[in-house]
């Protein structure tokens, strides 16, 4: 045989073999796909009906459990992102402490934050894409034209996921109250304002009022957000 021949199957040899290599350290070395997580966040489909009245907190972790176990998810501790205003008797409750440390990610899977840190101000991932219901459907958006608007959020908290003080009611009477005379703290859960980064998803204003004609008026329907704790 003669040298040249020799010495091109030399080489198509050397070749074949660095193209075997590379071909197996590229696959040893592409990292995994993330894991999809748990459902661990998810704004209610319905609300209560009856405006700002939940049945206070309880009630409102109640509707949270209810909504979850629905989906398999009922294994879970459910909380509502609410939080409560000190009174004569009781103090307040910050809906930021009430939620555990996280991950938590959507009925897609999808992480919404990793952490504390994570879900606040505008850190986190959501939005009207990644703020779904426990059933995985959007919720209706104000950016998107749905009719009837729903992206009010209760939540009754301040930008840090804390209490608003005493006194100028934020939360309808601590969740109980339907009446057109208090109001409620809400947040967008679109994030739409038609400003840029988008308006807080957890405070963006108060309601017209707390009765669910009031609620709705103002782009809502008595939803909230709900997160595992544990």
């Amino acid at each position: 045989m003669k040298k040249s021949v020799i010495r091109s199957l030399y080489q198509l040899m050397a070749v074949s073999l660095a193209s075997i290599v590379f071909t197996h350290n590229a696959f040893a070395q592409a990292p995994a796909a993330p894991e999809p997580l748990p459902l661990g966040f998810f704004i209610t489909s319905v609300g209560l009906g009856d405006g700002g009245n939940l049945g206070g907190l309880a009630g409102a972790d109640a509707h949270c459990n209810a909504l979850a176990s629905a989906v398999g998810a009922g294994d879970r501790d459910w909380r509502a992102f609410l939080s409560t205003q000190a009174t004569d008797s009781e103090p307040a409750v910050n809906a930021i402490d009430r939620i555990g440390e996280g991950p938590w990610g959507n009925a897609k899977g999808v992480p919404v934050a990793v952490s504390i840190e994570g879900l606040l101000y505008d850190n986190s991932n959501l939005n009207h894409e990644h703020s779904l219901t426990e059933n995985g459907d959007p919720n209706n958006s104000r950016a998107m034209g749905d009719d009837p608007n729903k992206h009010d959020v209760l939540t009754g908290t301040q930008l840090d996921g804390t209490a608003y003080p005493a006194g100028d009611d934020m939360t309808c009477m601590n969740w109980t109250s339907n009446s057109p005379d208090n109001k409620a703290r809400v947040g967008h859960a679109d994030r739409h304002a038609g400003v840029n980064p988008g308006s807080p998803w957890n405070s963006a204003h108060p309601s017209r009022g707390c009765s669910q004609e009031n609620l709705q008026a103002s782009g809502g329907d008595g939803l909230y957000y709900c997160f595992a704790a544990d």
